[in-house]
């Protein structure tokens, strides 16, 4: 379930575009909601290890958390939206 929201916001980031070079509050949104993912996303890599340990998962699960932390990641920084 956590994973489905972090994707969730993650793909929000993505889809705020601004609608043109007035839109600073677009912008701000997309930050916002990629600095959420990356949260969700280290909140998630700790259950996943918890998890994990207890033998409840695979380690092949520790891929889901990673993905989604580098594109938020990926959306702060080389693919933000700029003005």
């Amino acid at each position: 379930m956590g994973t489905l929201v972090t994707g969730y916001v993650v793909l929000t980031a993505y889809l705020v575009e601004p609608d043109g070079p007035w839109d600073q509050q677009a912008v701000t949104n997309s930050k916002v909601a990629g600095a959420i993912g990356l949260v969700f996303s280290a909140l998630m890599a700790l259950l996943t290890m918890a998890f994990v340990r207890a033998g409840w998962l695979r380690k092949w699960w520790h891929a889901i958390p990673a993905a989604l932390a580098i594109t938020a990641l990926l959306r702060l920084t080389l693919l933000a939206a700029e003005l």
